[in-house]
């Protein structure tokens, strides 16, 4: 009675498995049997061939899903933005790749329900193992969603500046000015402040100058205007725009002015060199000085001595040099003698 209760219990469980495994089964009983030819018709037919057929629809819907996300990422970089472009090539591709894995167990009569609790119990223990990912997972989709900068901006996150190269789900790359790759994890920038450099298509640079008090206020406002002036073709006008030349402060050791120029955001280096440059070239045709920081010490001794000598000398006396009295009472000098030499 347990025999076959026993028996029964294992054709049970063999029916309710899947399909490759119950070819398998039967095959390695016929091979065992001793009917090869049965055996290896059935392994062929049961086991190989549907595996072959799913390894194949694999390596064909993996081809087939890099074709259709390089599709959509460049219709979508060309017609929205690059950065939800490539975003969107990726989900695209393992959304495929996905529905059709999911679609092959199914075919093998798999139960994917049984899967999917086993996921959700190994989605939470990684979850709380890796909570800086997960961080990491939910600040690029913030940075997707919400786009504070896109692929081919400079911005300065992170403690970091740099071009956007991508933006991926847990991480960002960019590329310094001195060619350097760095990839930045977004819980890093989206928790910081970001500056977005080349948001804007205008930029104004400034140039601070000390002149010297002794200059005339007007001969160094006309000089600086020209200065300015000389940018014309790098120069951005309209209203708020142009440049202008202010008297900011009056330092300790000169009159601090600030030149500024607006400027197209891509000229800005450029435009600052050539604007600092020019300044100084032009204040040294004019003979307008640039001074540095420096210290006069003046001292007032009105306390004089009858025989001449300050009131100093009677805090720090002078010592006598080459003096006839110094020599007469100087002890004798004492020269030493040689080893071996007797006294």
């Amino acid at each position: 009675m347990d025999e076959q209760t026993s028996s029964s219990a294992a054709s049970t469980n063999v029916d309710s498995s899947p399909a490759l495994y119950r070819g398998a089964i039967d095959a390695l009983k016929d091979l065992m049997n001793g009917d090869v030819s049965s055996g290896a018709t059935e392994l062929a037919l049961k086991v190989v061939v549907p595996a072959g057929v799913a390894l194949l629809l694999l390596i064909v819907t993996y081809f087939a899903a890099k074709l259709v996300a390089r599709w959509m990422a460049n219709f979508i970089c060309k017609r929205v933005d690059q950065t939800l472009g490539k975003f969107t090539g990726k989900l695209t591709f393992y959304t495929i790749m996905t529905l059709v894995g999911l679609t092959i167990l199914q075919t093998a009569e798999v139960n994917v329900t049984g899967f999917a609790a086993v996921i959700a119990a190994a989605g939470f223990a990684i979850g709380l193992a890796f909570q800086g990912t997960l961080s990491n997972f939910a600040s690029g989709i913030l940075l997707l969603v919400f786009r504070p900068f896109k692929v081919g901006d400079m911005i300065n996150a992170a403690g970091v500046m740099g071009k956007v190269n991508e933006i991926d789900l847990f991480t960002t790359t960019l590329d310094t000015p001195d060619n350097r790759r760095l990839i930045v994890p977004n819980s890093s920038i989206a928790g910081a402040t970001i500056e977005n450099i080349t948001y804007h298509k205008h930029r104004r640079v400034d140039v601070p100058v000390g002149i010297a008090y002794a200059a005339s206020l007007d001969d160094t406002r006309s000089v600086l205007m020209a200065c300015a002036e000389s940018l014309g073709d790098k120069m951005v006008t309209g209203e708020g725009r142009g440049y202008q030349v202010l008297l900011t402060n009056l330092g300790a050791s000169s009159v601090e002015w600030t030149v500024r120029v607006w400027a197209n955001a891509a000229d800005f280096f450029a435009v600052k060199e050539r604007l600092t440059t020019e300044i100084k070239r032009q204040l040294d045709n004019h003979g307008l000085e640039i001074p540095f920081p420096q210290m006069q010490l003046h001292v007032k001794d009105n306390d004089h001595r009858a025989d001449g000598a300050s009131s100093l000398e009677k805090i720090l006396p002078m010592p006598k040099l080459n003096s006839i009295e110094g020599e007469a009472t100087r002890a004798p000098r004492v020269r030493p003698r040689p080893r071996g030499e007797n006294v």
